[in-house]
C-alpha cells in the first residue's frame, strides 16, 4: 500500500455507472486518494428509467449528485453522460472522457444490468442486454482505453465482479433452487477470465487488470430489489478501498487478480478509509455467510 494519503494524485479515473451505489462510492474513493475522475451513467440531471421485471422503474441517482459529492469532499470531477447500450455513446466515451480530463490512467467498469429470473423463462432482450453490461461494453472500453494508456506508459484497469461466479453449494439451497442468478453469474464468470487473460497480455505494457466484487452483498439502489430485506449487507466503502489498493502499484506487481471487498483488507492487513478519505473505519472482517470458496487474498 502507498503511504501517501493521495496516491493517485495527478491521475484520471473513469468509471461507469457512478450516478449512485458502487459505481458512486469508488468515484469518492479514487477522487479523496487524489484522482481527477470522470463519471459516466445515463443519468446526468434526472435519475434514469431502466427496464426489470417486466416493467419499467426510476431509480435514484444522477451524476450531477456525484460530482456534488466529490466537489464536497474536496475533489475534481467531470460528467460525461452514455448509455452503454447506445453503440454510437459507447463507442466515443473513452475519447469524450480523455478530452474532458486531458488524460485516461483508470478505467473502472462498474456499470451493470440485472434482471433476475429462472432461465427457462428469460427473454432475449434480458440475455443480450446482460451481455452487453458485463462482456460487450467492458471489452470495447478497455480496447478504447489500451492504446491512451500505452502511450502514457502505465494504466489500471478493474472489472467489478460478482462472488456469484463461484458455484452454488451443496446441497443446494433455497435461493439457488429458487434461481435467478444464473446468466448473471455466468456473465461475471467470463468478466473474471477475461480479466486474467488480459492482465497476462497487458503486463509488458504496464498496464494492471483486476477484479474487484462484493464478498457478499451490497445494498444499493439499484440492488435492492434483488436482495431480501433481512440480509445482512456490507459496507461499500470496503469495496471501494479494495478497487483503489488495484490502482496504486505497476502491473509488474499487482495484476491479474480477484480480489473480494471484506477479504482483500483483511488478508493483506489494509486500511479502509471512509469514501471522503479522512475516517479509518473498523478492520475489515470477512463474513461468515460468505462463500467458503473465496479465496481472502485474491486469485
Amino acid at each position: 500500500m502507498s503511504t501517501s494519503a493521495r496516491p493517485l494524485e495527478g491521475k484520471v479515473a473513469l468509471v461507469t455507472g457512478a450516478s449512485r451505489g458502487i459505481g458512486q462510492a469508488i468515484a469518492r474513493r479514487l477522487a479523496s486518494a487524489g484522482a481527477t475522475v470522470v463519471v459516466t451513467a445515463r443519468s446526468a440531471t434526472q435519475p434514469a428509467t431502466q427496464k426489470r421485471f417486466g416493467g419499467e422503474q426510476v431509480i435514484p441517482g444522477t451524476l450531477a449528485e456525484t460530482v456534488a459529492l466529490i466537489e464536497a469532499d474536496g475533489g475534481k470531477a467531470f460528467a460525461v453522460p452514455a448509455d452503454l447500450e447506445n453503440a454510437e455513446q459507447r463507442g466515443s466515451l473513452v475519447q469524450r472522457a480523455v478530452e474532458a480530463a486531458g488524460r485516461l490512467d483508470i478505467l473502472v467498469n462498474n456499470a451493470g444490468y440485472a434482471d433476475y429470473g429462472r432461465i427457462e423463462s428469460m427473454s432475449d432482450d434480458t440475455f443480450d442486454r446482460t451481455i452487453t453490461h458485463y462482456l460487450r461494453a467492458p471489452f470495447q472500453l478497455i480496447r478504447d482505453a489500451i492504446p491512451v494508456m500505452k502511450a502514457q506508459g502505465a494504466g489500471w484497469i478493474v472489472n467489478i465482479g460478482s462472488v456469484t461466479t463461484l458455484p452454488p453449494t451443496r446441497p443446494y439451497i433455497d435461493y439457488a433452487r429458487a434461481g435467478g442468478d444464473t446468466l448473471y453469474a455466468s456473465a461475471k464468470a467470463a468478466l473474471h477470465r477475461f480479466t486474467q487473460g488480459l492482465a497476462a497480455e497487458m503486463v509488458d505494457h504496464n498496464i494492471a487488470v483486476n477484479v474487484v466484487g462484493p464478498s457478499t452483498a451490497i445494498r444499493t439502489p439499484g440492488a435492492d430489489a434483488l436482495i431480501p430485506a433481512d440480509y445482512p449487507c456490507e459496507d461499500v466503502a470496503y469495496l471501494a478501498e479494495t478497487v483503489l489498493a488495484m490502482c496504486e502499484l505497476p502491473a509488474a506487481e499487482r495484476t491479474g487478480h480477484i480480489g473480494f471487498s471484506m477479504h482483500w483488507p483483511h488478508a493483506h492487513k489494509r486500511r479502509v478509509m471512509s469514501l471522503d478519505g479522512k475516517t479509518e473505519l473498523p478492520a475489515a472482517e470477512p463474513p461468515a455467510w460468505s462463500h467458503p470458496d473465496v479465496v481472502a487474498a485474491g486469485y
